[in-house]
């Protein structure tokens, strides 16, 4: 099979996100990095896509550049991963889905919940894929605990305990760093600053895991340093669409946290716990048994888990590696249109707008709920009431 093109908006030098999405797309050979607009300032841009190896007639200065590059192509890209900052998200997405892209969006996909239904109506009508990079998906072992939950491992599934909480925000004296202050101003991050950023990570992963939406939720949103607009601490319960309960706590100043992002899961034959610093044990608890240790790699895992694990058991895989399984399944979808088949069912797993939608819609019921002391608020956008 031959690679498929990928080109990538933002994400350029000195990107946090760039290169792990650049490592993720070419880890299994299945992408050729041939298109790039990678920062905002066109020249230093256009310097850095050569550097990184794109032609000189590729590497633009900017999104719609790339956009008309691009298009008449005949070796155009098949897929255009855009990490440009959030408020961008929304008309990139849309202009690439128009003109017949597969488009793989950072997280947030939008700004609203209006632009959220926009997109998942565009991918339908267009019928390109749209997915949103919910990464810490990828991962072997969270792809496992589907499995289990969907065979009916654990039961009914009756508590989703998700946690992301992180102390790297936790210094007042920070207030001025504009790597901080944008993402708690509400002119450059919306209505949420950590549920935004980090909560909706886990709620997408509960989500993932269980096969369950979220259908109503009450939220404690605070700002534990005063001058902040926007919220650095939340606690959110919700109710799910299939009877589960959640509980979900989110935070930036949690000193002493690295990463935080866990997941906990409690059925009534028996409970999973994963921490994502800690990826390649699953610790598992059937009901009345002891506990068992799942490691990634093992013998006898999921086709999912199996498909997603690329060296042997007891050495590390990471984050990267998860980004790369994303990258997997989107080139099998696309490979799978192509040659006019279905794609392996286990690739079908990569997140879709209407998750970003979902995720959007629980953005705003958490920061309605805040404001109103924690009262009940449908998390559903409205097309899925």
């Amino acid at each position: 099979m031959s690679k498929l093109n990928w080109g990538m908006i933002g994400g350029g030098e000195g990107s946090q996100i760039g290169p792990a999405h650049r490592l993720g797309a070419g880890l299994d050979g299945l992408f050729a990095f041939t298109a790039g607009a990678l920062d905002h300032r066109p020249d230093e841009g256009r310097a850095y896509g050569r550097r990184l190896g794109l032609a000189a007639d590729r590497s633009y200065g900017d999104w719609r550049e790339m956009l008309e590059g691009e298009t008449g192509r005949e070796d155009r890209i098949d897929l255009v991963t855009v990490a440009t900052p959030n408020a961008t998200h929304f008309e990139i997405t849309k202009a690439y889905l128009k003109a017949g892209f597969h488009v793989l969006c950072e997280k947030p996909m939008t700004m609203t919940v209006a632009e959220g239904e926009e997109i998942v109506d565009l991918a339908r009508e267009t019928g390109r894929i749209c997915a949103v990079n919910y990464g810490y998906t990828g991962y072997s072992l969270v792809r496992h605990m589907r499995a289990m939950v969907a065979r009916g491992d654990l039961g009914a599934i009756r508590l989703v305990k998700a946690e992301f909480a992180h102390g790297h925000h936790a210094d007042a004296a920070d207030a001025d760093n504009p790597r901080v202050r944008w993402r708690y101003d509400p002119a450059q991050a919306g209505v949420s600053a950590q549920f935004a950023d980090c909560g909706i990570h886990a709620l997408h992963m509960a989500s993932f895991v269980i096969g369950q939406q979220a259908e109503s939720l009450s939220a404690d949103t605070v700002s534990c340093i005063a001058s902040r607009e926007l919220e650095d601490d939340a606690m959110v319960n919700l109710r799910f669409d299939g009877g589960a309960v959640g509980r979900l706590w989110t935070s930036s100043i949690a000193i002493g946290r690295q990463h935080g992002l866990t997941l906990q899961i409690f059925g009534e034959k028996g409970g999973l716990r994963w921490s994502q610093e800690q990826p390649n044990q699953l610790y598992w608890m059937p009901l009345g048994q002891n506990l068992q240790t799942i490691e990634r790699g093992q013998a006898g895992l999921s086709p999912e888990a199996d498909r997603t694990s690329r060296v042997t058991v007891g050495h590390a895989e990471g984050m990267p590696l998860a980004f790369a399984n994303i990258y997997a399944d989107l080139a099998e979808a696309i490979t799978a249109r192509k040659e006019n088949r279905d794609p392996d069912p286990a690739a079908t797993l990569y997140p879709r707008a209407e998750d970003g939608l979902r995720s959007m819609a629980a953005v705003f019921a958490v920061a309605e709920s805040g404001k109103a002391d924690g009262a009940w608020t449908d998390a559903r956008p409205p097309m899925f009431r």
